[in-house]
């Protein structure tokens, strides 16, 4: 349950090629990605002469009614996106995906994650005439491509892709074939998957594909693209200067337990970090041990497990009430948090808890959550986090970017126990959550990005580096002194003294 009450995620992408009921399954695959963004939704669909599209705001069901679906239904091509913002505002007009008809050709594009030099690259584009009509980064995209001098539409998207920073898919859509394209660090997962009649899909999750009933063929991995159309499949590198970083987030608290990212399950993942937590970080004299639904769920299974303790069902989530992250304001994501959640009385009552939870961000829900499970009863309750310390933010498609937001970046963990009410607390080690993961990639960080937790942004910081000189907090700069952490964004160590 990453404090991700105060955490918000990225978004979800979807495409799908060569079916009949294109639109319909795009649907249902974005339904299954719903988890990723719950404010807007869209489809963009063609029949290989035209494309049109329909989007609107809120869950998907809100934002696609079935008439709209309806005037879709004839197409055997689409792109969908379920949309969390973390850049640009919350209109309409950032629904993705945008589609665009120009004299000789439409496109349909969105993306998941965040591009880092977005601001820069807007400011020239502006500057140079362009003329934009959201404030979304995603349109920068379509103005590079059409702004190339390139021959062909792919390689205008080659060249594009090495201008745009970040950690980002991309999916788009023209008449004649279905692109996604990963960055060059991985941090964004895009997985392909073919149906039974050899329609082809992408998705930002594999359960997106599961659910079709379709095949998971294989990732789409650090700066390559797919380009998917009526005579098969194609993977290409569009740069060689890659080096393998998946967002941990994505582990820890983003995708489903079903999905699968970079061939490791991520119930299976979570349950390990969980065991490594009970090995590092034991409870002493603790009757049970219980889970912050849902996505601590799988963790707090794998510390009773390695504890030799019960697993009981001490917090049950309303799983009617929208995720509390979602909420504009801290003062309704409180409320989100009494809404969402109750205590068991009968089962907590006088028992000393080992509360388990993916994170901690903004401490205000585990304080909520603390309290509740003291007011029905329980005589202790020691908090361990499944992840290491939320210390630095993200700018890679998480809606955390400022130090201030981050309580790790202000408090000990000492510190944050006393404003929480626990009896103890414990986080994950990077070690730990890096040895649960298991990627084993011979890069840095075994092929994970793990920027929240150590300050290292693999993919540089651009547009946001100066702000975030100026903004570390003491507690931050003696992490990073200790550790040495100090990257410009070509990985060099930064002279900068902070």
């Amino acid at each position: 349950m990453y404090e991700i009450k105060g955490l918000n995620e990225e978004c979800g992408v979807f495409g799908i090629w060569n079916h009949p009921e294109s639109a319909r399954l795009t649907y249902m695959g974005l339904l299954s990605l719903q988890h990723r963004g719950q404010e807007g939704a869209g489809i963009v669909s063609s029949n290989g002469s035209r494309l049109q599209g329909e989007k609107g705001l809120g869950l998907l069901s809100e934002a696609i009614t079935d008439v709209e679906l309806n005037h879709l239904t004839d197409d055997q091509h689409a792109i969908g996106h379920v949309r969390y913002a973390t850049s640009g505002n919350k209109g309409i007009e950032n629904i993705q995906p945008f589609l665009y008809h120009f004299y000789d050709m439409s496109v349909g594009v969105c993306h998941n994650g965040n591009l880092i030099n977005a601001q820069s690259l807007r400011r020239n584009l502006e500057k140079d005439g362009a003329i934009f009509h959201s404030s979304s980064d995603t349109e920068v995209i379509m103005h590079l491509i059409r702004r190339s001098k390139a021959d062909h539409f792919e390689d205008a998207l080659k060249e594009s892709l090495n201008i745009i920073k970040g950690g980002f898919t991309v999916a788009l859509l023209t008449k004649d074939a279905l692109y996604g394209a990963v960055d060059p660090n991985a941090i964004r997962p895009l997985a392909v998957g073919r149906m039974q009649n050899g329609a082809y899909v992408i998705a930002s999750e594999t359960c997106a594909i599961d659910v079709l009933g379709a095949e998971f063929i294989q990732d789409i991995h650090a700066g390559e693209y797919v380009v998917i159309n009526d005579e098969g499949i194609r993977v290409e590198s569009y740069t060689q200067e890659t080096t393998t970083a998946i967002s941990a987030m994505e582990y820890i608290y983003f995708a489903r337990p079903d999905s699968t990212i970079s061939g490791k399950n991520v119930h299976a993942v979570r349950k390990e970090s969980g065991k490594k937590l009970a090995q590092e970080s034991p409870a002493l004299n603790a009757d049970m041990v219980i889970g912050v639904p849902n996505s601590s769920l799988s963790a707090a299974t794998g510390f009773a497990e390695a504890s030799n303790l019960p697993y009981e069902m001490g917090l049950v989530k309303n799983q009617y009430v929208a995720r509390t992250f979602i909420q504009p304001t801290q003062e309704l994501r409180e409320q989100g948090v009494r809404d969402k959640l109750s205590a068991v009385k009968d089962i907590v009552h006088d028992k000393n808890i080992v509360l388990v939870d993916d994170s901690i961000v903004r401490g205000t829900t585990s304080k909520r959550i603390v309290k509740m499970l003291k007011d029905a009863g329980a005589n202790e309750v020691h908090v361990r986090i499944a992840s290491p310390e939320f210390m630095f933010p993200s700018f890679y498609g998480i809606d955390v970017s400022t130090s201030a937001e981050l309580i790790s970046a202000n408090k000990s963990p000492e510190e944050i126990k006393e404003y929480i009410g626990a009896d103890s607390l414990s986080y994950l080690s990077v070690e730990g959550l890096i040895d649960a993961i298991g990627l084993n990639i011979d890069v840095p960080y075994k092929g994970l990005c793990v920027e929240s937790f150590t300050g290292d942004y693999p993919a540089g910081l651009y547009d946001y580096e100066e702000n975030y000189y100026a903004n570390l907090s003491p507690r931050q700069k003696d992490y990073l002194k200790a550790n040495k952490q100090f990257f410009d964004r070509e990985g060099n160590l930064n002279v900068k003294s902070i």
